[in-house]
């Protein structure tokens, strides 16, 4: 959805943006009065003058017409006051008007030289992404954020701040070099998944202690985890190489959660129990399991819908919101109630709706187009692929989350990877990609769902980057005007 290439190349370099909890806009808690029918707010010490904005908003009507509703705005120096909570007013500070945002997007494209691309990151205007970036002159960068305003870090900035103070005023942007960024380190490869920037290039990442808390407050995640794991694990990479590391299957989490379900059923369940015999086999299946999901993988099935009802339980875990530290101290304090009644409640549901809880992953996760709605419709009547891959919650690289629908006792792909790449810069460019389904948005084309058995195995396709090998694949040309 973003007005801006995500994740591209050109025959000299490419880019990938990821997600970032970078602190690039902060609230401020505004002291405001009324005096005299007029509104103030309070600024060391002084009273300043509530700025009053009318905002006309254009609404569809019921009768598929439009109206024009008007809001009355108040803004403060910071900017809008957005919320009023606790009795105290919020403004709320951000860079959301910034033409140089769309310039450094569009010059991005055009760039020919890691000094080019470090040029682009130099204009500091990109509010919202991590970049991940490679080039045919053999270089591998990141950077973790873009625009990032500074401050005085004795504040928490997570929190609302005193609005009253030029103390809390930002202090300018911090330069690129003052973020948490990382060029060419020695063990050759970088990763993020929407995660810390700390382990991005394993034991040659940033150190946290380097920098202020309000730039990279991001924690870790399992797919993190994996893939530091994976890439660490070959010296020499190729085109086929990159795909099989980003298709790695281990569910990461299950590393840490299911020893815990296993270790409290053997502790605390005995023979007599009436736990016991409901129970048993389906912990020997995950007993033997090897953490990979699969289609086969009955344990995926029971680990992957045991997990799924654990998240209302680890968000309990207070002091840390670090996903990764919250799962290990739940796994390493939950009770036999936390953690073995949720498998019974998985066994139940699996008998209910197959007759048997002995089902494998590949038979309930499905991946289905058969429609083009908006919201998406599937049917356990109508054909579907058998899909091995699981939720990135769980440390999957190749992110895929399913669910039932209305109507439905299948899981079908709702979520994850929709367009994935891999490329390899040289003298030409050599890429594969794969798209989730098919190219075309009309259920009656044959490219419709042409993918969708290629996206459920992990199976690319070239990408035709040069206009000779478009043109030799073209089915249909075509000229404006004709």
């Amino acid at each position: 959805g973003q007005p801006f290439i995500y994740q591209g190349f050109n025959e000299h370099g490419g880019w990938m943006h990821t997600s970032s909890q970078a602190d690039i806009s902060d609230a401020y808690i505004e002291k405001l009065i009324k005096k005299n029918g007029r509104w103030f707010y309070e600024y060391d010490g002084n009273l300043k003058p509530v700025i009053k904005k009318k905002i006309s908003i254009k609404i569809k009507n019921a009768d598929d017409g439009f109206e024009t509703k008007i809001f009355t705005a108040l803004f403060t120096h910071h900017g809008p006051i957005m919320a009023k909570r606790n009795g105290q007013y919020l403004s709320l500070r951000h860079n959301n008007r910034d033409t140089k945002g769309f310039m450094q997007s569009w010059l991005r494209t055009k760039t020919k030289s890691f000094a080019d691309f470090k040029a682009t990151m130099d204009m500091g205007t990109n509010p919202s992404n991590n970049t991940v970036y490679a080039d045919a002159e053999g270089n591998i960068a990141y950077w973790h954020g873009n625009f990032l305003p500074k401050r005085d870090a004795k504040y928490d900035w997570s929190k609302p701040v005193d609005g009253t103070t030029h103390a809390t005023e930002w202090q300018g942007y911090h330069t690129v070099d003052e973020s948490v960024h990382i060029y060419n380190p020695k063990n050759g490869w970088l990763q993020n998944c929407n995660s810390t920037p700390f382990t991005a290039a394993g034991k040659f990442s940033p150190k946290k202690s380097d920098y202020a808390n309000y730039l990279a407050p991001d924690g870790e995640n399992f797919r993190g985890i994996n893939a530091v794991r994976v890439l660490d694990e070959e010296k020499k990479y190729d085109l086929a190489k990159v795909i099989k590391a980003g298709y790695d299957t281990k569910l990461a989490a299950f590393e840490v959660l299911v020893p815990a379900l296993i270790s409290s059923f053997e502790k605390n369940i005995s023979v007599n129990d009436s736990l016991f015999t409901p129970l048993r086999e389906a912990i020997a299946v995950l007993k033997n399991w090897d953490y990979r999901c699969s289609e086969n993988s009955v344990a995926t099935t029971l680990a992957v819908m045991w997990g799924e009802k654990l998240p209302p339980l680890i968000s309990k875990v207070k002091g840390t919101d670090d996903q990764v530290e919250k799962t290990k101290y739940f796994a390493a304090n939950a009770t036999v109630d936390e953690l073995v009644y949720p498998m019974l409640a998985v066994i139940k549901d699996l008998k209910t709706n197959f007759g048997n809880w002995q089902i494998a992953w590949g038979e309930i996760n499905r991946f289905q187009r058969i429609y083009n709605d908006i919201e998406n419709k599937f049917d356990d009547s109508q054909p579907g692929i058998p899909v091995a891959f699981a939720s990135s919650t769980w440390g999957m690289l190749p992110s895929y989350s399913s669910r039932t629908y209305p109507g439905t006792k299948k899981r079908y792909g709702y979520h994850g990877n929709s367009f994935i790449c891999a490329v390899e810069f040289g003298k030409k460019i050599k890429a594969k990609s794969l798209l989730a389904g098919g190219e075309s948005g009309n259920p009656n084309s044959k490219h419709f769902f042409d993918q969708g058995t290629m996206y459920s195995k992990g199976v690319f396709k070239d990408v035709l980057f040069y206009k000779e090998d478009v043109l030799q694949h073209a089915e249909k040309n075509y000229h404006p005007g004709e």
